[in-house]
């Protein structure tokens, strides 16, 4: 398929690499685990890959059915890109990856883009505090806006709106960044007008925890 080498190995794992082995194939899974995504979109959230390098992973991707593309026709003539039902399977696989990747002391000087910012908060979730955190809560973050969803036992984080969220946050992706990095306070942002909260107190209150819980270093024990 489109030229990919094979390890020949009929273990689990390597078929499995055969398919999602190439550089930037399972970041483009990663992109895709919020909902689709148009190729500029793709394109612009994956610093370093090249248009060529891309549509090549696609075709890949696609030719596997592990992503698929869905044309909206006129008069949009948009095409999407979206995970199959077999590609969305890897998303525990991915949060799995990424909470044991995040303990590399090594840490590259490139951005946190804002889908790994909101899978953050899925790899970090605890469900035992699902009670304290439930409720809906969008994030408009320049011109996306992605819906959190907190009930049961978990967390469900897609690309959409709700039509009457407990919470809304509103911001543009630096603010987000210095705000999770602890450059700047959550209360900061909102005082300069870069970032905008609407919701009664005790919503903003669990959006802004269910938001900074993945990036707020665990307490250290006492030295005996």
């Amino acid at each position: 398929m489109s030229g990919m080498r094979s390890y020949g190995d009929p273990c689990g794992v390597a078929r499995g690499l055969d398919i999602i082995g190439e550089r930037w194939a399972l970041l483009v899974v990663r992109d895709l685990l919020l909902g689709p995504r148009r190729f500029n979109d793709l394109l612009g959230g994956l610093p370093g890959v090249s248009p060529n390098v891309l549509s090549q992973r696609l075709r890949q991707l696609t030719e596997h059915g592990v992503v698929r593309r869905r044309d909206l026709g006129p008069p949009t003539r948009v095409h999407l890109y979206e995970l199959t039902e077999w590609g969305r399977a890897l998303e525990p696989i991915l949060l799995q990856f990424g909470r044991w990747g995040s303990q590399s002391p090594q840490v590259p000087d490139g951005t946190l883009g804002i889908d790994s910012l909101l899978l953050s908060i899925k790899a970090a979730f605890d469900p035992a505090r699902a009670p304290d955190l439930a409720g809906s809560y969008e994030f408009h973050v320049d011109a996306d806006t992605y819906l959190a969803d907190v009930a049961d036992d978990s967390v469900q984080i897609r690309r959409g709106t709700a039509s009457e969220p407990d919470a809304t946050l509103s911001t543009d992706i630096d603010t987000l960044r210095a705000v999770c990095g602890h450059q700047i306070t959550m209360a900061a942002a909102v005082e300069s007008g870069t970032l905008r909260l609407s919701g009664d107190e005790d919503a903003t209150r669990r959006l802004t925890e269910l938001l900074l819980t993945p990036f707020t270093p665990a307490p250290q024990s006492a030295t005996p």
